[in-house]
């Protein structure tokens, strides 16, 4: 590419990026007044902004304001703002909601991924003379395990919003609900590592060479890295006093982790959630806490270009009659396999009707997370561009219709006050009973 060329190239960029964010910003805003989380409006702002929206009206603006010399640098900064995103999920991962309620988290942690995963694997099979794109070597194989692994996420980030927003975060069923999507979460990402081995692997010795990398990655990342960063950052060091400098090493640090993930033929995101997972947060909280909150407030101005990328690969009008019964078929399996298999489980170990009901709802949502995992599948070519545009839909309803639900399953007090900093006081719903309340030890 000429420097003329290429200046050109950039300032399209710098274009589109000032029409991105600022569209993310009104739908965001938007999306909040209508008592849905922030993102959702966002993911509703790249997908408008794509070709089946905007790129229906003529001249199609879509091709003009992202053309295709532009998309790999807006690609680029897409990939940046999920790498940073996925540091905050890993960070923000606590498995202090797992202790005390084992036995119920863990059976409906694993029932609400099983039966999804189940079903998806099923849909998979389904689907694979409609829109599923076999590699040579995996064929379905590849296929069925993602979209059962896409089946079986909950939107760890945006479940957490919403039982925010709805003063619920600190009640029992808010902190059941974040601790069964919190283990899912492990697994679904555990099963999305093993799909993308599995496809990227050409044999029976590369496939076990990255699994072998991927477990020295994993037992590095926690008995070399985790401890390095703790001897560094312990009180007393005379290089805490810098927060830059701490905030320096754990940028390079998350930056370095999505490297080498990518290196061994995993993606990025594993490498960055797995460093957020490590780093030690005591020591950072006691020495430079506003670290955490820079990288993810740059993550905030980055993923509008996420969504927006996500957009451009999403054509609702190239669905068909064929596409719309497929989005069907996805979002029956999608909600009966996370309600039942969540409700069930939560039931048969001593939770209350309401609660078992409440729990399947809540881990219903999607969202961003789900996006995240539909992109790697794009990427490595185990679905198509129909069946993504399905998917992304799936994931859009399903955390559309969580809110809501939430509401008339267990309303807010007029006393709570619903706000956009999510903070709430009370010791909670004095309609909810000890009996509905209630949680199985």
């Amino acid at each position: 590419m000429s420097s003329s060329a290429l200046e050109g190239t950039i300032r399209d960029v710098l274009v589109g990026l000032a029409v991105v964010v600022p569209a993310a910003f009104i739908c965001g805003r938007i999306a909040q007044r209508l008592r849905q989380p922030a993102v959702l409006g966002e993911i509703a702002a790249g997908l408008m902004l794509g070709p089946s929206l905007l790129g229906l009206l003529p001249g199609n603006p879509t091709a003009v304001l992202f053309p295709d010399e532009a998309r790999p640098f807006l690609q680029l900064l897409a990939q940046l703002g999920l790498v940073l995103f996925m540091f905050g999920v890993g960070y923000h991962l606590d498995v202090a909601h797992l202790r005390g309620r084992g036995r119920q988290v863990l059976s409906v942690s694993l029932s609400s991924v099983a039966l999804p995963f189940a079903l998806g694997t099923g849909l998979a099979v389904v689907f694979a003379s409609w829109g599923l794109t076999g590699q040579e070597g995996t064929g379905l194989l590849g296929p069925a395990l993602f979209l059962g692994a896409a089946m079986s996420i909950t939107a760890f980030p945006v479940l957490a919003r919403i039982l925010s927003d709805h003063g619920l975060a600190r009640e029992r069923i808010g902190t059941m609900a974040l601790a069964c999507a919190a283990l899912q979460d492990l697994l679904a990402w555990g099963i999305l590592a093993v799909v993308v081995v599995v496809v990227n692997a050409t044999g029976p010795w590369p496939l076990a060479r990255m699994a072998l990398l991927s477990a020295l990655f994993v037992l590095g990342m926690l008995y070399v890295v985790r401890p390095g960063l703790r001897w560094l950052l312990a009180p007393g060091r005379r290089w805490n006093r810098d927060s830059t400098l701490v905030h320096g090493v754990v940028f390079s640090g998350l930056l370095l982790s999505a490297w080498a993930t990518d290196a061994m033929g995993l993606h990025t995101v594993f490498g960055a959630f797995i460093f957020g997972a490590v780093v030690p947060r005591r020591q950072i909280d006691d020495c430079a806490p506003e670290v955490p909150a820079r990288i993810e407030q740059s993550s905030l101005l980055l993923l509008p270009v996420f969504f927006t990328v996500t957009g451009l690969s999403v054509d609702f009008q190239g669905l068909g009659g064929q596409g719309l019964v497929m989005l069907l078929a996805v979002l029956v399996v999608a909600c009966a396999g996370k309600f039942v298999g969540a409700a069930a489980a939560a039931r048969l170990t001593g939770a209350t009707p309401r609660l078992s009901i409440t729990l399947g709802v809540l881990l219903n949502a999607r969202g961003l997370t789900e996006l995240v995992l539909l992109n790697v599948g794009l990427g490595l070519g185990v679905i198509d561009g129909r069946l993504f545009t399905v998917m992304v839909a799936m994931a859009v309803i399903t955390t559309m219709m969580t809110g809501p639900l939430l509401q008339r399953l267990w309303p807010a007090p007029r006393s709570r006050t619903v706000g956009r900093g999510g903070e709430h006081g009370g010791a909670g719903d004095a309609a909810a009973s000890a009996e509905d309340a209630g949680v199985a030890q």
